[in-house]
């Protein structure tokens, strides 16, 4: 058994068999699951997707599963799960009917991460993923674990500040711009206009600017979760 590219190995392999035990062999082949430039994963290489949880945690594994193409998904759903033909069949025609809804991607990444690493992975990675995306509230940040919580903002403006400098940080607009050394903002004017045009939001809560004092609750102790308009996002951590 193995990939598709293994095709040659694998026959000689069966011919061997026959050979020295004058029986039956057999050859079983899948299609190799590649990468978005069509290249193959490789051990030393970088984007690899593993079945072990430490080397990809089951967030970033249900994201890769998530994310393929309409084409990708309508293949690999057929060779990587256990659906049923009618199921597929079900799936395929409502997909193609609504394909913003992305039903296949959502189908191939549950089955998928499901069998590979459980049924609660699954539901925490799905949860992850609505946090990430606007549909998640302060409960469901708090409920993450560290290392989902920073598996879900990797790639985010990670912002350190010390806890002196937090806890003397008088204001919301000084922590905004002062504090965290100008990165999120660039002056306490822009932080004040941004505030006023209700486009902050701390910790998934949206921050008024009647808000003026900082007393927001840590996450997991440390961190805080800033949001400046739609899509800007920026963790800070106060350590």
């Amino acid at each position: 058994m193995g990939g598709s590219d293994q095709w040659g190995n694998i026959t000689t392999g069966t011919e061997l068999i026959r050979r020295i035990d004058s029986g039956k062999a057999y050859a079983l082949t899948t299609p190799l699951v590649t990468k978005s430039d069509g290249t193959k994963f490789g051990k030393s290489e970088s984007g690899n997707v593993w079945l072990d949880s430490n080397l990809t945690s089951p967030y970033k594994f249900y994201q890769f599963w998530l994310n393929v193409s309409d084409e990708e998904a309508g293949r690999l759903i057929k060779v990587f799960t256990l659906l049923s033909k009618a199921e597929l069949e079900a799936l395929i025609t409502d997909h193609q009917a609504a394909p913003h809804l992305r039903i296949l991607q959502k189908a191939l990444a549950q089955e998928v991460t499901t069998r590979v690493h459980s049924a609660e992975d699954y539901l925490a990675a799905l949860q992850a993923s609505e946090i990430l995306f606007g549909k998640g509230d302060i409960n469901a940040l708090k409920a993450l674990p560290e290392d989902l919580l920073l598996a879900v903002f990797e790639g985010v403006p990670l912002i350190a500040v010390a806890k002196n400098v937090y806890a003397e940080t008088s204001s919301i607009v000084e922590f905004l711009a002062d504090a965290t050394q100008f990165q999120i903002f660039e002056s306490r004017g822009e932080a004040k206009r941004m505030l006023q045009n209700g486009g902050i939001s701390i910790n998934r809560e949206k921050v008024t600017a009647s808000v003026t004092e900082l007393n927001f609750e840590l996450l997991q102790g440390k961190y805080l979760v800033i949001q400046k308009g739609k899509k800007n996002y920026y963790l800070v951590a106060v350590e």
